[in-house]
């Protein structure tokens, strides 16, 4: 019986390092212990906390799918002490690497449901593990219509590009929409913020789920935008891993009121974050 310390990272080594935009990069990972990668699984909208030997540690979002057994990968921005030092290593270097932590998108009950993701930048990656599991040929028939809404400051500011604007289009039963907030000469598509797109989109809610990540003021608009829509607490989805420090309930970082995200989140409908004090 394993009595492995929860707090012990476990040594991982970078496989690959894929450029998104000039301040994400996504990190393809594999944990150096071939047993503890065999065994490794995450649900979709789960956390991993990644360490920076001698510099300190950070809780991110898997962002690949937990039907991709042969990696793991976190996209990660380039925002404070720990995501400079990551963004500075190369391939082949090692990290630790704890978890998977948090609940996780509820996909058995969306079976049979058609699926309605809306991201803003960094915001995909969470969605990302999520989209990439329901497209997967294992599981596609179990869900109906995929329409995923994307948006960005910039064109430069899109991540995951191979998958928003080649990949995902081409999948059966999927409708992808990008938009970024202001023109470009070299943008053909929608400029415009993500609600009010997705006002303009105006997806229907019946026999479907809204799944939302992104910076916290677009998460209250596209919550408001979707109840104009039609769309009921209970269908709403996102996730608020944004909060989440030790990822096992000792720290009290991520505590909103007497909820745990780590321990009971990071992933909500509506109707329970709509319970949280104003904090949120």
């Amino acid at each position: 019986m394993s009595h492995e310390n929860p707090l012990l990272p476990r040594p991982a080594t970078i496989q690959k390092i894929i450029p998104e935009t000039g301040d994400v990069k996504t990190f393809r990972l594999t944990l150096d212990d071939a047993e503890a990668m065999a065994a490794w699984h995450h649900e979709p909208g789960q956390l991993g906390m990644l360490s920076v030997f001698g510099v300190g540690e950070a809780m991110f979002s898997i962002s690949s799918s937990p039907t991709r057994r042969e990696y793991i990968e976190f996209s990660i921005k380039r925002m404070g002490k720990v995501t400079r030092a990551l963004h500075e290593l190369e391939a082949g270097c090692q990290v630790g690497l704890r978890g998977p932590y948090g609940n996780h998108f509820p996909y058995e009950k969306f079976k049979g449901k058609d699926l309605l993701f809306v991201g803003g930048g960094i915001g995909l990656a969470p969605l990302r593990s999520l989209i990439d599991f329901v497209l997967a040929e294992e599981n596609r028939g179990d869900y109906g219509r995929v329409e995923i809404l994307y948006g960005a400051r910039s064109y430069d500011d899109l991540c995951f590009k191979y998958d928003v604007l080649d990949g995902w289009v081409r999948q059966p039963g999927t409708v992808v929409y990008t938009t970024i907030d202001r023109a470009e000469e070299r943008w053909t598509g929608h400029v415009g913020f993500v609600p009010a797109y997705l006002e303009e989109v105006a997806p229907t809610p019946e026999n479907k789920y809204a799944l939302i990540c992104g910076p916290p003021v677009m998460i209250k608009f596209v919550m408001q935008a979707l109840q104009k829509l039609g769309f009921r607490e209970e269908q709403i989805y996102s996730t608020l891993e944004l909060r989440m420090k030790c990822g096992i309930g000792k720290c009290g970082r991520c505590n909103i009121g007497s909820k745990f995200v780590c321990l009971e989140g990071p992933v909500f409908n509506m109707v329970e974050i709509g319970q949280l004090p104003p904090e949120f």
